[in-house]
């Protein structure tokens, strides 16, 4: 309570945390306002298909509901993040790319707007296919049987309203994002993927309790709360690498000779690798849509259905965890470069004691991160994996919904963006020279 008081006697701090909540609630309002030319008959449709989980059910998590609403943000903030990951994978691969992140801000402002462009284009494509899937029938996001025409005046008029109202509704998501990231408190885009998550927690709940009782909704919350304690004590963990710098004479003055370190974070993916993964598993699920009715097609679509339709099979889960590691290795591999470093370190006259500057300090680093890479990648399989096992033992979650609501994706996400918001507000705090929430002076 006094953190709060020294945050509300702050005007500037306050003005921000004001400010933040706004766009925030504006954001939720706008996950209920329906697109124009929607069936809504069609739309409750979405909603019970949703809630029994599936790819579906996966996808409406990062949108907080509003995909299954098909509101006017249903695309959510997705195609922005899709674009920020292309980018950073082609950064490595095109040398342009690469001397625009090494020409510091203004580089930084051009990769800012390609990744803007990139965002509208991936847009355009996944509003274009959710109409026409939609109105074909849903494919393999809903379940099996049904069939849901959101469109049902079909025409070139109504499908550029809707692909145009939803691309509108990315592009406000992404220009609401960077604003709160200027003018509030936070990096914008991942509170309002924090909004998206939390926002299903209560409805989740609710679902616990009717399939298991008020028994049943216990243990649950207890195990996300002892989940959310391992997840901050590995969130927090991290491998400080000494760095020292050469002391230098100009003049009658000496520069240098301070210590420092380089932070190297267990989950150095985040949450990334878990998303990929998730993805990648229900790519099977959209592909066995198209294979033949009868014959080998149909045995293919049994065995996808029977394993990769259900998030709490054995055999998913097996793939899940190897995939979730397989890609935190390449995430981290993108994140943070040895090369790179070793070359800036002795660029400023740094050195890791006991290492040469050069090439030996670039293999101590890639050993480093190796070494610390690999916990970290087990610590999120066993995030993602060990909710879903545990929510299958005490209630029924045959399709995983409840899983993917309670499950690592979910803590990961709320966890990693609550810290870092703390810590904006904390470091404003402490400027002013007041105590913050993490107790710092």
């Amino acid at each position: 309570m006094a953190s709060i008081r020294n945050v509300l006697k702050v005007t500037d701090l306050r003005n921000k945390i004001l400010f933040t909540i706004a766009m925030l609630a504006i954001y939720r309002l706008g996950s209920y306002i329906p697109a124009p030319g929607i069936d809504q008959n069609a739309v409750n449709e979405i909603k019970n298909q949703a809630r029994e989980g599936g790819v579906l059910s996966f996808l409406s998590l990062f949108s907080g509901t509003a995909l299954t609403q098909f509101a006017i943000f249903a695309l959510g903030i997705m195609p922005y993040i899709t674009s920020s990951i292309i980018m950073q994978i082609l950064t490595v691969v095109i040398p342009k790319l690469q001397q625009w992140q090494q020409q510091g801000a203004v580089g930084q402002r051009k990769i800012t707007q390609w990744t803007r462009y990139i965002t509208i284009v991936i847009a355009l494509l996944q509003s274009t296919g959710l109409v026409f899937l939609f109105h074909n029938g849903g494919g393999g996001l809903v379940g099996e049987g049904s069939r849901i025409d959101l469109v049902p005046n079909f025409g070139v008029f109504r499908v550029l309203l809707i692909v145009s109202t939803l691309t509108a509704g990315t592009a406000l998501l992404m220009w609401m994002g960077e604003t709160i990231t200027q003018r509030g408190i936070g990096n914008g885009m991942s509170l309002i993927i924090f909004s998206s998550v939390v926002s299903s927690l209560p409805g989740t709940g609710t679902q616990v309790k009717a399939a298991g009782g008020w028994g049943a909704l216990v243990l649950v919350l207890l195990m996300a709360a002892l989940m959310l304690v391992f997840v901050v004590f590995i969130e927090q963990g991290q491998r400080r690498i000494p760095v020292q710098f050469a002391k230098r004479v100009v003049g009658r003055r000496q520069y240098g000779g301070q210590s420092t370190y380089i932070p190297l974070k267990v989950n150095q993916a985040g949450v990334i690798p878990i998303i990929f993964s998730s993805a990648v598993l229900n790519l099977p699920v959209l592909l066995s849509q198209v294979l033949p009715s009868s014959g080998w097609g149909k045995s293919v679509t049994d065995f996808i259905d029977d394993v990769f339709a259900r998030s709490t099979h054995p055999l998913y889960l097996i793939f899940y965890g190897l995939l979730i590691i397989g890609f935190a290795y390449f995430y981290t591999a993108i994140a943070f470069d040895p090369v790179q470093q070793a070359d800036n370190l002795r660029k400023q006259g740094g050195f890791i004691p006991g290492i040469r500057p050069g090439p030996q300090t670039e293999r101590y680093l890639a050993r480093t991160l190796n070494r610390i890479t690999l916990p970290g990648a087990i610590f999120i399989a066993i995030l993602a994996i060990v909710p879903a096992i545990i929510i299958g033992l005490i209630v029924d979650d045959a399709d995983g919904n409840i899983g993917y609501n309670l499950g690592g994706t979910s803590l990961l996400i709320a966890v990693g963006v609550a810290l870092e918001t703390m810590k904006q507000i904390d470091g404003q705090l402490m400027m002013r020279n007041y105590e913050g929430f993490l107790g710092s002076k």
